[in-house]
Order: C-alpha cells, then structure tokens, then sequence
C-alpha cells in the first residue's frame, strides 16, 4: 500500500515527465496502482478494522479461564447475560488459541444397540447451597446409544441414593434398559475376584428383577469401561456447575439440573456421533422396556424391637405403635424424603414423619388405646371388710 510519502514522490516524478511503470518499479508496486492513486488523488486511506464484537467482554473472558470454565457454551451464556450480542464462532476463535494452556484427557468409547446399555457413575463437586460451601454428590446415568443422561444432586452418596438415582433416571427417559453397566461400588457390588462371578448387591439385584435389566459391572480398575458416563461426570462439572454456582437448596439445584438437560444438554451436537442427542433419542426411545405399575421402595430398611411402652427408637427419637407389636421385632423403613413406615408382617401399622429429638417423641393416641385400659387394674372390696377391722381393734 501506498504512502503519503510515496504519492508525494509520485507527482513530484510525474511532473519532471518519469514514466509510470518506471515510478512503480521504484516503489516496487503495480502500474495500476500509480494510476489509481493519480485519479484518487492522494494515497489510499487505510480502512478502520471493525472490532470485533467479543473485545469489551475478553477481561471477563480471561477471569472464566483463569477459573478453569474451559467450556464455550457455558462461557458464551455468561457474556450473553451481559450483553455479549456475537456468535459462539468469534468467541471460539479468541479462546482456541489459550487452550494449549489446559492438559487434555481422552476416554475410550464403546458403542452399543438402542436400548441395550445405561452406564450409572456418581461424581462430587463443592458449591454453595444455601450461602454456604457444600459437597455436592451427584448421580448421573447415561444411554449408551443416545448419550441422554439424567443427573440427580444429593448430599450424600450410598447404596438407597444410587437406586433412586437409577429410577428417576428410568422415569426421566420414559422406560427401562436391558443391562445397567455400574463401577464396583459396595451399593452395587459386594465382591469382584478374578474368575469368578461378580457377587452383586442383593438389592440392586431386586431393583433389576424390578425393571427388568441385568446388572453389569467394570472390571476392576477398568471404570474407563463406562467411557461415555465418565465422560458425562465431566460435562456435567464443566458446564452446568459452572452456569450455575450457587443454590438455594438441594431441591433447587435438581430443578435447575433438569431444566437445563432440556435447554442444554439434550439439544448438543455430540461430538463423537455427530447428532444432536434428543434426535438420536427419538430413535432410541421404541427400544425402552415399559416401565412397572408400582415403583421400586428405595427406603432405607432397619429392624427394631417394641419397647414395653408400645414406641420404637429410630435415629435418636421414639415412635409410636400399636400396642400389640410390644415386645416384637418390626420392619422399619425410611424414605429419602423422611417419611417413616413401620411394618408387620408385610402390612404397614404406622406411619410418621421423622423429627429430631429436640421436638419430642411422636405419638398416635390410637396406638395406646390398649395399653391404658390394660395398664392399671383397681381391685374393688366390700365397704363391710373395713367395718370387722374396726371391731376386732
């Protein structure tokens, strides 16, 4: 490109009669050029370059990366709160060339029939529930052959949460699988030696008998078996705990977790099958088996003898039941969400919510009827004894 410098020179050669090939060797420039420049009348000015719509948000940018929040879409909803009116491509092209600064991993994939696979894994993450920093346990069960998967956040993992984890996700989907694929987790796995056969966890295997799939489990120090939830885990991680950091309470993080498998994570192209995952579902769907006409009792399950005063400690508090049951040995089930069932030869005889110590023990007044009026027995005498007492003293 021409200069002032360069023009000024064109027409000071120009008037001494300079040829204008010759000026455009010197400059080592077209001829063209010359003579646009001489019916221009001046040198070309240089076009102002367009900023790019990204500029006023890369400092917030940066801050995400520094942060470790690594994924576009979740990065481009946060500039978008702000007022960021691009695409995701201009964003992509500033942060592609700062992501040799984050270690890479790979996971190997196995592919599977419609239907066939649901690969179950828990992961744990801290973040604020309620203003205050928590460990959050979250569940997530993956379609193998769609790569749908529901997410479930808790506050603790064990065997009761897995379960319910499973059925929610069945319920999720709208149907059952053939095989759930699990790691060796004592909830599911009791023990796994070499050459033998895996010895599951008897409820688990009830839940399968349940919904009718096979339990299966990775070999030992092989979870990358289960690629395709492991690597969910992680999507999870880096993109909705990083939307979302902050709760109001466990149930308001499942409902924000759902509303953002519909907006979010069901509409993604998948980058291995190259399909967005609710379309592939759509095909996957035929193939679920229906789901049972009664749902699975995830409760936890203890077992407690009556006391003589018709009440039975559960958890540091009493409660009551029919006076009957005294002295015998009951089935105690407690539901994930604190309702208390307790059970007498496969018949539920009392029910309450669970309460802590501090609010005092529970009663029916019911359950005591008997008791009372077997309690107390007042032995009636004639008035006329009392009278030969008198006499003989």
């Amino acid at each position: 490109m021409l200069s002032k410098e360069d023009y000024l020179m064109i027409q000071a050669q120009l008037g001494r009669g300079v040829y204008k090939k010759d000026m455009a060797e010197e400059l080592g420039v077209h001829p063209r050029t010359i003579r646009r420049a001489l019916e221009r009348g001046g040198a070309p000015v240089a076009r102002r370059r367009r900023g790019s719509k990204v500029e006023p948000y890369k400092s917030f940018v940066d801050r995400l990366l520094k942060e470790n929040v690594w994924n576009g879409v979740v990065i481009l909803r946060e500039i978008q709160a702000r007022g960021y009116a691009g695409g995701i491509t201009v964003l992509k092209d500033y942060i592609h060339p700062k992501r040799v600064l984050r270690p890479g991993r790979s996971t190997v994939r196995f592919e599977t029939p419609p239907g066939r696979q649901m690969q179950n894994d828990w992961g744990e993450i801290w973040t604020r529930v309620a203003g205050r920093e928590t460990k959050a346990h979250f569940t997530v069960n993956t379609l193998s052959y769609s790569r749908r998967f529901h997410v479930w956040a808790v506050e603790r993992e064990d065997a009761e949460h897995t379960y319910e984890g499973v059925v929610r996700a069945f319920e999720w989907f709208g149907g059952s699988v053939e095989e759930v694929l699990v790691d060796n987790q004592k909830s599911c796995v009791v023990a796994h030696r070499v050459g033998e056969r895996v010895q599951f966890n008897e409820r688990f295997v009830d839940l399968g008998g349940h919904y009718g799939f096979a339990p299966r489990a990775c070999k030992p120090s092989r979870a990358k078996t289960k690629g395709k939830d492991e690597r969910m885990v992680g999507y999870v991680k880096g993109n909705f705990f990083q939307r979302y950091r902050s709760f109001e309470s466990f149930e308001h993080m499942n409902r924000l977790a759902e509303l953002w498998l519909c907006e979010e994570a069901d509409r993604r192209m998948h980058g291995t099958v190259k399909e967005v995952v609710a379309e592939r579902f759509e095909r996957e769907r035929p193939y679920l088996q229906p789901l049972p006409s009664v749902r699975f009792d995830t409760s936890y399950r203890e077992y407690h003898v009556v006391a003589w005063d018709s009440y039975v400690e559960v958890k540091g508090n009493r409660y009551s039941v029919p006076s009957e049951l005294c002295g015998k040995t009951v089935e105690v089930r407690i539901t994930l969400d604190g309702r208390l069932k307790v059970i007498w030869e496969d018949e539920v005889v009392a029910e309450h919510l669970l309460r802590p110590r501090c609010e005092g023990w529970v009663t029916v007044p019911g359950h005591h009827e008997k008791l009372w009026e077997e309690a107390v027995r007042v032995e009636r005498r004639d008035l006329s004894v009392y009278e030969e007492v008198a006499r003989c003293s």
